[in-house]
């Protein structure tokens, strides 16, 4: 269930308790009136079904609560209630499956961002990364994917695409062409510190096999970033937001990125441009299996809510 609270207009009251009060997906409405006092008004209240949730959002969208109002969704983990239980029960499909799209616009917009934060995570990543390419460590490596922020804008480049939100693509690919270029520079520069002063020798990757995975490119590289990325949207789209840790371990782009600067600080450019192309495949690969997903799902809920009542009659 998803807690659905609208701010509205006293003229528009009317016609959001007429229709929230028919859907058949909601419970528990409650309405305070003249509660709301930025922008003033109502405040209606209701708990509605996850598989409704998009297509109550957008209806209130039609009587431009999004413009003279506001509509918030929070997740709720727990609702006791035999209404809660009639109405995800009347509500078509199941929960955990359910779409919401206003849901995925705000994630992806929230974590396509470039900021410090991001920059940061991405940039740690790279160095762990770096790391167990030179001590041939694939648990490092592992631990570098997992760290690794960069399926946000991957997600949100896809969202964009599909739904031709071009300012989302914009902002992802911001967060993308600076963020990894930003990371491994600064990689390349602590790599060199290391072997200036000794502490490492990024000529081992040379004997280092257990890690050679990261720069060998073929046709295994695009199959897993193209079932990366749809596991990866599949579980954005859903309520199985776990699995993303199992998508993070998949890819190999941070791996990539560190192993790149790490064979030209040693001078085998060879390898180095392998990485490269590798780190292209994967996001590409990615993106390409998101958006694949996203049409797919958009398309068979368009054809669910063509045959579904919409109300309780």
């Amino acid at each position: 269930m998803l807690h659905l609270r609208a701010l509205c207009p006293p003229e528009r009251t009317p016609e959001v308790l007429a229709y929230l009060r028919a859907h058949s997906g909601t419970a528990h409405l409650v309405v305070h009136h003249g509660a709301a006092l930025v922008p003033e008004g109502d405040l209606v209240e209701a708990d509605v079904a996850r598989e409704a949730a998009g297509e109550i959002v957008d209806s209130l969208c039609a009587l431009h609560l999004d413009r003279t109002g506001g509509i918030t969704l929070e997740n709720l983990d727990t609702a006791v209630s035999d209404a809660a239980d009639a109405a995800e029960e009347a509500a078509p499909g199941e929960g955990a499956d359910a779409m919401v799209w206003q849901e995925l616009l705000g994630r992806t917009g929230e974590e396509s961002r470039w900021t410090v934060t991001f920059q940061a995570f991405l940039t740690i990543a790279c160095l762990l990364a770096a790391v167990g390419v030179i001590t041939d460590s694939p648990v490092t490596v592992v631990g570098a994917m997992v760290v690794g922020p960069e399926f946000g804008p991957l997600a949100a480049i896809a969202v964009g695409l599909v739904l031709r939100r071009w300012d989302l693509v914009r902002q992802a690919l911001v967060a993308l062409a600076v963020g990894f270029p930003v990371a491994m520079v600064l990689t390349g520069v602590a790599v060199l510190l290391g072997k200036v002063t000794g502490a490492v020798d990024p000529a081992d990757i040379v004997n280092n096999h257990e890690v050679d995975f990261v720069y060998q490119v073929g046709e295994a590289s695009f199959i897993v970033a193209l079932l990366a990325g749809a596991a990866g949207m599949l579980a954005m789209t859903s309520a199985k937001s776990a699995a993303l840790v199992g998508v993070f371990i998949s890819v190999t782009t941070v791996p990539a990125a560190g192993y790149a600067m790490v064979a030209a600080v040693a001078g085998r450019w060879d390898r180095a441009g392998y990485s490269v192309l590798q780190l292209f495949v994967n996001l590409i690969g990615i993106v390409l299996a998101a958006a694949i997903v996203l049409i797919l799902r958009r398309r068979k809920q368009r054809s669910g809510a063509l045959l579904r009542p919409l109300s309780r009659g």
